[in-house]
């Protein structure tokens, strides 16, 4: 329980200071929701509807399978799929057979996947089909034993499923054969054949894994976070009593956010598991689509980032459609624009407020209210049973609207760092989660972000670690130095840009580097702006003054406004 604080004074009387929470295994609320609503829609998909009973049979028979193959309590299982229905049954059913699930990028290159794949040590993969060329490239260097393939066509209803391949084949300019052997297993098979008897875990919800969900850093390779059993039912429930207007068994929530981030898995999945609401799941954000999809099935909940309400907002066919479905939204992942904000709210109705958080966190740690007081500008106050605090570099806390690093402490803060004590020990110190954000609180209680300690770049909701686009362009064999920054983005918040000086000698044209990074990198880290210089800033001792570049940056920007 956490002392009385100066933001509890603002909290509608309907949201409790704290919470007693179910120490239970996450997937144990599938089996409580198909109980309680079993015909109830659990999900919508591209016209295909599945209810809650459905999905928790086809998470049972996974799970006895991933066990048939030798999966023991602990083992990793890796998820590489967009949102599908697929995604929530690997995710449960992995859970269900006492699995750690590894959420992975599906724009993840071969290089981002061998690393994620050997650091978690994951012995099993579901995948896309369209993947498993590059899965298969990998896996001789991983400990992946059993790779487990399906497609989009797989739920689709007809006569969608017969024409989808041909649009497969036109997009991705690839058609994959997948045929059944002893590491290799088709889906279809794996649900049609398998039995809904499996041997359940014995989890211990505050100590054991749920989840290793990978986050960058500036220090290099991305980092897996550590998320418990009760760390994830923890945010989840104080996100249902942050959402105290919604009713179980009752909600649509729409499903744009991808569930392999944690965002996207805490407030469409989880939720929508745990309360038995509706996912409408889309495995990619296309703003006509989501118009179309929003006016034809009337979600009434809409997680999202800025860039998502800024991509709506901006249709040239906005008009044509009714948003008025819509009643409560949280932005996260960027700052939310004040006009973002006000104009989104007119086009449907409802309330879009902004949140905090972070992997480490579950991912929330605060938002503003979305019945109640907000303040704009602000990312609102903690939520229940979460405490923060800002902190000078000396180690002391500083005064109310003093700036320093914001540090949280609450249920939701992670277990540590995979496999990494010295990152783990460098973030969280007696219990409290240093999150790297500057910023300040107001005598209400009320949290500022104003910068970030890190270097990390988000661009459209996506973290971006320049360390790591730098690694590639060193690879490249004209390039001496190379230092990336995020620069402002009307539409993406901040975009990659990198500073490159040539070896003496050599010329690359921005074109042929541009094409160099994306055979090496996710499309959403590949640098944007390409800027040739003769040097780079350097301190005495050598050190790249990558924040002199971003004041030069934003000088440029602001003479030419």
């Amino acid at each position: 329980m956490v002392d009385q604080k100066n933001w509890h004074a603002h909290y509608p009387d309907e949201i409790p200071a704290t919470i007693t929470y179910d120490e239970k295994p996450l997937d144990s609320f599938l089996a409580l929701t198909a109980d309680q609503f079993p015909e109830k829609k659990a999900l919508h998909f591209m016209g295909k509807e599945m209810t809650f009973a459905e999905v928790y049979s086809q998470a049972k028979k996974l799970a006895g399978y991933l066990q048939s193959l030798g999966l023991d309590k602990g083992d990793r299982v890796a998820i590489m799929l967009p949102n599908c229905p697929q995604a929530v049954i690997s995710y449960y059913g992995a859970l269900l057979a006492g699995a750690v699930v590894v959420q992975t990028n599906p724009l993840y290159k071969e290089r981002e996947l061998e690393y994620q794949l050997n650091d978690s040590g994951a012995a099993f993969i579901v995948c896309l089909d369209i993947l498993l060329p590059r899965v298969t490239n990998v896996r001789g260097n991983t400990q992946l034993k059993h790779t487990i393939v399906t497609g989009i066509k797989d739920y689709l209803p007809f006569p969608k499923n017969l024409i989808y391949p041909f649009i497969q084949k036109k997009e991705y300019n690839m058609v994959v054969k997948v045929e059944q052997s002893e590491d290799i297993h088709v889906w279809q098979s794996v649900i049609e054949n398998a039995h809904e008897q499996y041997t359940p875990a014995d989890v211990n919800p505050k100590d054991d894994l749920a989840l290793l969900q990978y986050t960058g850093g500036t220090t290099g390779h991305p980092k897996g976070v550590m998320l418990t059993h009760y760390n994830l039912v923890a945010n989840v429930q104080m996100c249902q009593k942050w959402l105290y207007k919604t009713k179980p068994g009752e909600e649509k929530i729409l499903g744009v956010l991808p569930f392999f981030h944690v965002y996207g898995m805490t407030t469409v999945m989880n939720m929508s598991i745990m309360y038995g609401f509706e996912m409408i799941l889309m495995p990619k954000f296309d703003a006509e689509d989501v118009l179309k999809t929003i006016q034809k099935q009337k979600p009434t909940m809409f997680p999202g980032a800025p860039t998502i309400y800024v991509g709506l907002l901006n249709h040239p066919n906005l008009k044509k459609y009714d948003l008025s479905s819509i009643e409560a939204c949280i932005s996260g992942s960027a700052p939310l624009p004040l006009e973002v904000q006000q104009q989104f709210e007119k086009v449907t109705n409802g309330n879009l407020v902004e949140g905090y958080g972070l992997t480490e966190s579950s991912p929330v740690t605060h938002a503003n209210f979305i019945w109640s007081k907000r303040v704009n500008g602000s990312i609102g106050v903690p939520w229940p049973d979460t405490d923060a605090k800002v902190f000078l570099e000396t180690g002391e806390e500083t005064e109310v609207g003093e700036i320093g690093e914001i540090a949280v402490k609450g249920p939701q803060v992670m277990k540590g760092y995979w496999n990494n004590q010295d990152e783990t020990d460098n973030v969280l110190k007696d219990g409290w989660l240093f999150t790297g954000d500057i910023g300040y609180m107001d005598e209400d209680g009320y949290f500022y972000i104003v910068d970030r300690k890190k270097n990390m770049i988000i661009a459209g909701g996506y973290n971006i670690y320049p360390r790591e686009v730098e690694e590639v362009l060193y690879e490249n064999e004209a390039v001496q130095e190379a230092v990336v920054a995020g620069v402002p983005d009307p539409y993406r918040g901040e975009t990659v840009k990198a500073y490159v000086v040539l070896k003496p000698g050599h010329q690359v044209e921005e074109e042929a580097l541009n094409a160099f990074c994306r055979n090496h990198l996710a499309a959403f880290k590949v640098p944007r702006i390409y800027e040739f210089r003769d040097e780079l800033p350097k301190t005495a001792v050598g050190k790249v003054l990558r924040r002199q570049l971003i004041d030069e940056e934003k000088e440029t920007n602001n003479q030419t406004v």
